[in-house]
């Protein structure tokens, strides 16, 4: 390869993929994706028949309704975090309070995985914060950058004061120190 060679365009799924990572990236999506999945066993379970050979056990119970509608909200709640990201303390608060009534109205929550999903996602969607948009990964370091006053003058510093700023350390100052020092001394 040559210096001129032009540079081949990534694939499609590539592409693809990083777009995702993108959008992804702009909204509180694990918070949606685990809402969105607790609905599912909320408002399947009651509605299930399970066949054993000949015998068939239906889980149907007078909560049905309550469950469908506590599945289907969290769905769309789910959804709402998506793709509606000012919304997600809401859609946070409501997700917490369904997974709560699920537990009395819907068979202990979906037999406690839509309960759990939704207390998860419900906690994540209150803790996502957008990112600024703009800030370099350059920029962001692992300690604070010390930034020079411009009425301390460059020099020594002495150990860490009353509140844990630095102190800077004059010609005075440690004179007097080294004959304080000999004054306890002798």
């Amino acid at each position: 390869m040559s210096a001129e060679t032009p540079v081949q365009s990534a694939g499609t799924f590539t592409r693809a993929r990083l777009r995702f990572r993108d959008w992804r990236g702009d909204r509180p999506f694990w918070a949606g994706l685990f809402t969105l999945l607790s609905g599912l066993p909320i408002a399947y379970f009651p509605y299930a028949t399970l066949k054993l050979g000949q015998m068939s056990i239906a889980m149907a119970t007078t909560g049905g309704a309550g469950s469908l509608i506590i599945g289907v909200l969290l769905v769309t709640l789910g959804l709402t975090m998506w793709f509606q990201q000012a919304t997600r303390i809401f859609a946070g608060v409501a997700a917490i309070v369904l997974s709560l009534v699920s537990l009395v109205v819907s068979n202990f929550g979906g037999f406690v995985m839509g309960f759990l999903l939704a207390l998860i996602g419900g906690a994540l969607a209150l803790s996502w914060a957008p990112g600024e948009e703009g800030a370099p990964e350059a920029a962001q370091s692992d300690g604070p950058k010390e930034v020079p006053s411009a009425d301390v003058a460059p020099g020594p510093v002495a150990d860490a004061g009353e509140h844990g700023l630095p102190v800077p350390q004059t010609a005075d100052a440690g004179a007097s120190d080294n004959d304080n020092g000999r004054n306890r001394a002798g």
